[in-house]
């Protein structure tokens, strides 16, 4: 078909669908990811909820928790319009009121002298701590002193054999070391001042430990009964002579003198086994590492 003049000719260009099969689009995927997302959620939820404690959950509870939720609403009806957390209005505490309504009431100080006046006075309260600090590391110390000994009794083997001659004790008036006599095993010889052999080797041994701490010490001699229940005049000599022997060899042994506060003979006015004072573990030398200030020397 002939068109005349200029006209150009038109052309209708059709396109068919195919409406039974073809692609869908990837809305599929974005589905398919939030399923997998939220199933992942959950078993990790479902882990958690298995994996923590009762203490644990209640933590988390309190936390999400609100510490406080006015029941009142405000004219408008809405929520939270016009109305706080608390209930003291929109310059109240809100929910800081709530915690003091709920905390325990704070000891009011007492102002009366007496034990528990320790706010009244809070320089004798530091004082007495400070006093059990210093006892707590006394003790400590002298555990470990008698410690030391014992560690000694075993690597030494001259002492081994004398380790039953020996008792250490923590007593109120400090840490005490008894050198005790056994049957067939004394430390003096019958009616003798001097220490025999054995003797001066458990001085030297308790002298090692004693160096270790700056504690003042004394030394009392002990003897036992007589079978016939007398108690010989000479036994108040013969104890203190003792004692003060065993003094000297501590301070050859590099014991200071000026740590020595005392020396004393007890003859068998205070035995080891009561039930019976004959027994020979009564005759012994007791040394007692007092607890209190070291000696400082005059200059210091």
């Amino acid at each position: 078909m002939a068109f005349g003049g200029g006209d150009r000719p038109i052309i209708i260009k059709r396109i068919k669908k195919n409406v039974a099969g073809g692609h869908h689009g990837g809305a599929w995927k974005v589905a398919y990811a939030d399923f997998v997302t939220a199933m992942m959620a959950f078993f990790l939820l479902m882990w958690l909820i298995n994996v923590t404690s009762p203490d644990q959950k209640r933590g988390i509870a309190d936390y999400f928790a609100p510490a406080s939720v006015s029941a009142s609403t405000s004219g408008s009806g809405g929520i939270l319009a016009g109305t706080t957390l608390g209930d003291q209005g929109v310059k109240g505490s809100g929910a800081l009121a709530t915690i003091e309504q709920l905390s325990p009431e704070a000891p009011k100080p007492t102002t009366e002298q007496g034990p528990s006046s320790t706010l009244a006075n809070p320089e004798q309260a530091s004082e007495q701590a400070l006093k059990q600090a210093l006892a707590k590391r006394e003790d400590q110390a002298f555990q470990s002193a008698a410690e030391s000994l014992k560690q000694a009794m075993q690597n030494m083997p001259e002492l081994a054999e004398l380790s039953k001659q020996i008792i250490v004790d923590n007593t109120p008036e400090g840490l005490r070391i008894q050198l005790i006599d056994q049957e067939g095993r004394a430390m003096f010889d019958q009616g003798s001042v001097k220490p025999n052999d054995r003797a001066r080797v458990l001085l030297r041994a308790v002298a090692r430990v004693i160096n270790q701490l700056p504690n003042r010490l004394t030394v009392a001699g002990h003897t036992s009964a007589s079978d016939g229940g007398a108690k010989p005049a000479s036994d108040w000599q013969l104890s203190a002579s003792r004692a003060d022997s065993a003094r000297q060899i501590l301070q050859e042994a590099g014991v200071d003198p000026d740590r020595i506060y005392q020396v004393s003979g007890k003859a068998d006015s205070d035995p080891l086994f009561p039930d019976d004072p004959t027994l020979a573990g009564n005759r012994r030398i007791a040394i007692v590492l007092l607890r209190d200030a070291p000696v400082l020397p005059p200059n210091s």
